[in-house]
C-alpha cells in the first residue's frame, strides 16, 4: 500500500513539474516580441542597440529641431541633458506633440537614427512619462514637479 502512495505522489510532482516547465517555456516565447525595454539617449550613446532591435527611446524634443517634410515623415531629435538621438517618424503625431516636450518612441536604430514605429506624447500639458523624468533627473536636466 506504501509502495503506490509513493508511486503516485512522485507520479503528481513529475505532472506538475512538466506543466510548470511547459508553462513558463509558454509565457516566454508568448513575449518574445512583446516585451519593450526603455532606454535613455544616454543610455543609447553609452550601450548601443543590437540590430533590428525594438525598444523605447524616451526623452525631450529639442528645441528646433522638428522637420515636416512635405510627406507624413518627421524628423526631430531627443535628449536627455547627456546626449541626443535622431528621430524620424512616418505617420500623424499626436496632437500634444511639440518642441521641448517629453515623448516616447517604439522603434528600431537604423545607422545612427532612431526610425519610431509609434510616438507617444503627454496626454495634458503637465504630463511627462515616469521613464523620461528619471532619465532626465539622472542627467541633472529635470526642473519640474515630481511625480
Amino acid at each position: 500500500m506504501k509502495s503506490l502512495k509513493k508511486k503516485r505522489r512522485i507520479q503528481v510532482l513529475v505532472a506538475a513539474a512538466v506543466a510548470l516547465v511547459l508553462a513558463a517555456g509558454l509565457i516566454g516565447y508568448g513575449f518574445r516580441d512583446g516585451i519593450n525595454l526603455y532606454r535613455s539617449p544616454a543610455q543609447l550613446a553609452e550601450f548601443p542597440a543590437a540590430d533590428g532591435e525594438v525598444f523605447r527611446l524616451g526623452g525631450l524634443v529639442v528645441e528646433g529641431s522638428l522637420v515636416r517634410g512635405a510627406s507624413e515623415t518627421i524628423t526631430f531629435s531627443v535628449t536627455d541633458g547627456g546626449a541626443t538621438v535622431p528621430v524620424r517618424f512616418t505617420g500623424v503625431l499626436p496632437d500634444l506633440f511639440g518642441e521641448g516636450e517629453g515623448m516616447i518612441g517604439t522603434g528600431s536604430m537604423e545607422g545612427d537614427t532612431f526610425v519610431a514605429s509609434e510616438i507617444l506624447a503627454k496626454h495634458d500639458e503637465s504630463y511627462m512619462p515616469k521613464e523620461v523624468i528619471d532619465s532626465l533627473k539622472a542627467q541633472g536636466v529635470y526642473e519640474g514637479p515630481s511625480s
